[in-house]
Order: structure tokens, then C-alpha cells, then sequence
């Protein structure tokens, strides 16, 4: 395998940091958004000034840069998406990436020069899609979440178009992402940009009255296909995007820093994933890892025991008194780590003072320890020798 058909990795940049960290750790392009018509409206994101320097940077590094202009668009804000077209025009942004058909209209009618790519939002899960996105301009298209590896492999066959496929990140309980459950409760439209996660909540579910299941029942586990990544180049893949634009700068680093090595391996012909790698991908983040709908999963795909990171179990609670709990650590700790003790539905976090060896005890102290059993998991949500090590690959020195 070449360079020249190696897919590209794509990342998530929702701050000027961000960027810094996902060009520094070999993303060979990424996505970013301004304060206008991206769909995460929560993210930083982009004045067009710091813009205008991201693509003065990102071009610097051989980078691409992508932006997203993938809300559904008011009528009433037409005039404004076309000022802010014309400015992304100017940048000489590499792609715009879009949701709606009528954006997409506009765009090849206005500004026919600029590439366009569709948005996973648009939901194509078939050859026909892709064939229609294109007739329409449209250069890269973003598959919908729900297809297996067979399946886009088809797609790419019949079409010979560029696709790109989520590999690591945060998944939608909706199909792909095409929610109206934040809307429905909030007024707050998810394709609108101002998603509250009502997936990440907790539910009762009950009969009779009669509590019968209750936890996180709609909260996915996240993706992590690292080791699956062969046989999405071997199905045609043009790109790899990783997720995350709401995350903080570190998670871009370390997660994009990996999957970079893992590409560069498989443009060697000497692909592997070390421990170490799949520790790392696990501490940054992760709600629990699934391969999900690539592996053709349609079950065990939900974490009803967390919506947050899980990070690694180092310990368990082995001893309780009226001060406090006692814990035997698998794993050693460092200063400035966060732990987190899990006890049935509640959760306890604390930061680590001294250094801690594997074997160790930890005690913290608790005014009520009543509902803390023996054998309580105790995670490590935070690594400080992780995030110090992120942070040097891509602080300026």
C-alpha cells in the first residue's frame, strides 16, 4: 500500500487548542466550526478571524481544512449563510460539509467552486445515495453509522466515490445522529446545533407501575474500530473521522496521535496495536468501547451503568468504616490523577495527592459510608502523566 491510497484521518477540532493538537499529532485534515450554522453550537468553536489564522496554519502543516455548515438552514437566514460562504470562499477553505439539501443547492448555484462534502446526518446508506449526492456535486459523502464493513465495501464498489466512516468516537443513539428527542423535551433542536443529550439521561422503564429497568438505557457505548482498520482500507475507504469536537484538546492528541501511528503501520505493511495504545484510547475516554455497527452489532451496544468516562478500574473498595472507605489499587496512581468510586447509582470523584503504587492502599474519607458495599469498582477518570504527555505534543515551545 502506498501513501497515495492511504485514507486520510480527519479530526474533531472545537477550539483553537484543539487544532494545535490534532495538526501536531499527523491529522491530515480537520473539521472545525464558526459561531454560525455548525452543529455543535456548545463547542468553542471559531471566530472568523481565528478562522482565517486556522487555515493560514492548517495549510502551513500540508493539512486540509474542512468547515462545517451543517444545520438546517432558516429561510430567514439565507442572506446570512451566503456572507459567510463568501468568507469561506476567501480563506480558501478545502470542503465545506453540509446537511442540508437546500445549503447544498445554494452552494452549487453561488459558489460552484467550492468542494462540498455530505454530512452523515444525511443519512446514505446506499449506492443509490451516494450516486444522487454526487450528480448533485457533492465530492465526498460521510456514510450513515448504521452500515457494516461488507456493506460500505459494496457501496464503494458499485460507486467508486469517496466515503468517509466514523472510526473512534461518541455514537447517537438515533440514526446517524438525525435526532428529535432534544427537541421534543427542550425546544432544542439537535439539528439545529443545540443538542442537550437527552440520550445521556437516566429512564425508568416500569410495568405496572413497577420499576423494571432504570440507568442510562439509551446511552451508547462509544466507538473504537483501531483494530479494524485494515479492512476499512481494504473496503475503500477514503476517510477516517474521528469524533469529537466537544471534547478537550488532550482527547484530540492522544486519540488522533494513535490512530495516525496505526495508519502509518498499515501503509508499511506491519499493522498492530500495542497495549499501551489501546490503554491510552480507553484513560482519554470512553463510555465503554464497542465496534458496533461495523461489526454488524445490533445489541449490546448501550452502557446503562455510566454516560460519562469510565476511564480504567484500578482498585476495589475493600474495607468500610464510619470515616471512610478503603481501597486495594490494581494499578498505581500518580499525583494529580482523578479517581471516581462507583457505588449504585451514585458516583464520588476525588484527585490523588501522592504518588500510589499497584498493590497499594488508598483511603478516602466519607461522612456516609452506608451505602458503599465491599468490591465497589473505583476508576482512574483521569491520567496526569497522560494529559501532561498530550499536552507537550502540541503546547509551543
Amino acid at each position: 500500500m502506498t501513501m497515495k491510497n492511504l485514507p486520510e484521518l480527519v479530526a474533531p477540532v472545537g477550539s483553537v487548542e484543539a487544532l494545535r493538537a490534532a495538526v501536531e499529532n499527523g491529522a491530515d485534515a480537520v473539521y472545525l466550526g464558526g459561531k454560525k450554522f455548525g452543529a455543535r453550537h456548545f463547542a468553542a468553536n471559531f471566530t472568523e478571524r481565528e478562522m482565517k489564522r486556522a487555515a493560514r496554519y492548517i495549510h502551513s502543516k500540508d493539512a486540509r481544512l474542512f468547515v462545517t455548515v451543517n444545520t438546517l438552514v432558516k429561510d430567514s437566514e439565507i442572506a446570512g449563510l451566503i456572507e459567510y460562504l463568501d468568507f469561506l470562499r476567501d480563506i480558501e477553505v478545502d470542503a465545506v460539509v453540509v446537511q442540508d439539501l437546500g445549503v447544498l443547492g445554494l452552494i452549487r448555484e453561488r459558489f460552484p467552486d467550492l468542494r462540498v462534502h455530505a454530512r452523515t446526518q444525511m443519512n446514505v446508506h446506499n449506492s443509490e445515495g451516494v450516486r444522487f449526492l454526487t450528480g448533485l456535486g457533492v465530492k465526498r459523502v460521510v456514510l450513515a453509522r448504521e452500515l457494516d464493513i461488507m456493506q460500505i465495501g459494496s457501496i464503494f464498489e458499485k460507486t467508486g466515490s469517496e466515503l468517509e466512516v466514523f472510526v473512534h468516537g461518541a455514537l447517537c443513539y438515533s440514526y446517524s445522529g438525525n435526532c428529535l428527542f432534544s427537541s421534543l423535551i427542550s425546544g432544542r433542536s439537535a439539528n439545529r446545533g443545540r443538542c442537550v443529550q437527552a440520550c445521556r439521561m437516566k429512564f425508568t422503564i416500569e410495568n405496572n407501575e413497577i420499576d423494571v429497568s432504570s440507568g442510562h438505557l439509551l446511552s451508547l457505548k462509544d466507538l473504537c474500530s483501531a483494530e479494524m482498520l485494515p479492512e476499512l482500507v481494504d473496503a475503500g475507504v477514503a476517510a477516517f473521522k474521528i469524533e469529537g469536537r466537544m471534547k478537550r484538546p488532550e482527547y484530540v492528541a492522544v486519540v488522533v496521535g494513535i490512530y495516525r501511528r496505526l495508519l502509518d503501520r498499515i501503509r508499511e505493511g506491519n499493522f498492530y496495536i500495542t497495549w499501551n495504545e489501546k490503554r491510552d484510547l480507553l484513560q482519554i475516554f470512553n463510555r465503554g468501547f464497542t465496534e458496533g455497527y461495523l461489526r454488524g452489532e445490533r445489541g449490546g451496544m448501550v452502557n446503562p451503568g455510566s454516560c460519562d468516562n469510565r476511564g480504567l478500574e484500578i482498585g476495589r473498595v475493600t474495607g468500610v468504616s464510619e470515616s471512610g472507605v478503603e481501597i486495594k489499587l490494581s494499578a498505581a496512581l500518580t499525583a494529580g490523577d482523578g479517581i471516581e468510586l462507583a457505588f449504585g447509582d451514585k458516583t464520588l470523584g476525588r484527585r490523588v495527592k501522592a504518588d500510589l503504587t499497584r498493590g497499594g492502599t488508598l483511603k478516602i474519607g466519607l461522612k456516609d459510608t452506608n451505602r458503599v458495599p465491599i468490591n465497589s469498582v473505583v476508576y482512574r477518570t483521569s491520567d496526569a502523566q497522560l494529559i501532561s504527555r498530550a499536552r507537550k505534543s502540541y503546547e509551543r515551545r
